[in-house]
C-alpha cells in the first residue's frame, strides 16, 4: 500500500500496555495464526505506511524496537498515548491496540488521510453507529489537554479525546465502516466482515472465537 502521505508527518503506535488480567497472560505475546499480537498489530501498522514504534510493553519484546515505557504506568491506555506523544514530534499519530488483530490497514490510512485533509485533530470510527475508541488518529496539538485530563484522574480514552475536541474547537470527526467499505474506500485483506475489523481479543474465550474464524477463512 502507498501512503497518501508524507511518512514524517505521522507515527504509527502499538498500545501494549495493558496488565491482560482477563487473558491471564501479556496479550502482547499471544499467538494469533503465524504471528503474535505484537507482531500482527506492528504489521497492521507498516502496511498502512507507517513508522511504528510499541507503547507501554510490559514483556521484553526483542526486535520491536523502539519501545516506549509509560512515564506513569499503570494509568491505562491514557498514560500510553500521552507518553508516546510527548516523545515523538511527528504532526499525527495513529494508535493501534494490541488486541484488535482484525483492523485492516487500508482502514488507517483512510483515518490518516481524512485527518490530514480536514485538519480535525481527533478522528475515529464508528460500527453498527457506535463510536470507538481505538483505533485513533491524534494530531499532537491534543497532547496538553490529554495530559490535563490523565493529571485529573480521568482513564477513559473516549471521554478525554472528545474533550480535546471540544477543547480545540473542533468535533471530533468519525468515520462509519460500512461506508467506507461500500464505497470502496477500505477494504479487508483477509476477507473479514466490518462486523469484526474492530474486535478487542480479552479472553481465551475471545482468543479461541477469533482463531477459529481466521483458520476457517483459510480452511
Amino acid at each position: 500500500m502507498r501512503p497518501a502521505f508524507d511518512p514524517e508527518q505521522a507515527m504509527g503506535f502499538v498500545l501494549a500496555g495493558g496488565r491482560s488480567t482477563r487473558m491471564g497472560h501479556d496479550k502482547a505475546l499471544v499467538r494469533f495464526g503465524a504471528q503474535t499480537f505484537a507482531e500482527r498489530a506492528v504489521s497492521i501498522l507498516r502496511a498502512a505506511g507507517l513508522e511504528v514504534a510499541v507503547a507501554g510493553a510490559r514483556s521484553t519484546l526483542d526486535g520491536y524496537l523502539p519501545i516506549i515505557h509509560d512515564a506513569a504506568p499503570d494509568q491505562g491506555p491514557l498514560g500510553g498515548v500521552c507518553t508516546a506523544l510527548s516523545q515523538f514530534k511527528t504532526e499525527w499519530s495513529v494508535f493501534l491496540p494490541v488486541d484488535m488483530p482484525f483492523v485492516p490497514p487500508s482502514l488507517l490510512a483512510c483515518m490518516l488521510g481524512n485527518a490530514i485533509s480536514t485538519g480535525r485533530e481527533v478522528t475515529l470510527v464508528s460500527v453498527s453507529g457506535f463510536r470507538q475508541t481505538f483505533p485513533a488518529v491524534l494530531h499532537r496539538t491534543v497532547l496538553p489537554r490529554l495530559t490535563n485530563s490523565l493529571q485529573s484522574g480521568e482513564r477513559g480514552c473516549f471521554r478525554a479525546f472528545e474533550s480535546a475536541a471540544e477543547a480545540l474547537g473542533r468535533p471530533t470527526a468519525v468515520l462509519p465502516v460500512e461506508m467506507l467499505a461500500v464505497s470502496g474506500q477500505v477494504a479487508h485483506p483477509e476477507g473479514s466482515p466490518t462486523a469484526r475489523w474492530l474486535v478487542n481479543i480479552n479472553t481465551p474465550g475471545d482468543l479461541e472465537d477469533a482463531g477459529s474464524f481466521l483458520r476457517g477463512r483459510f480452511a
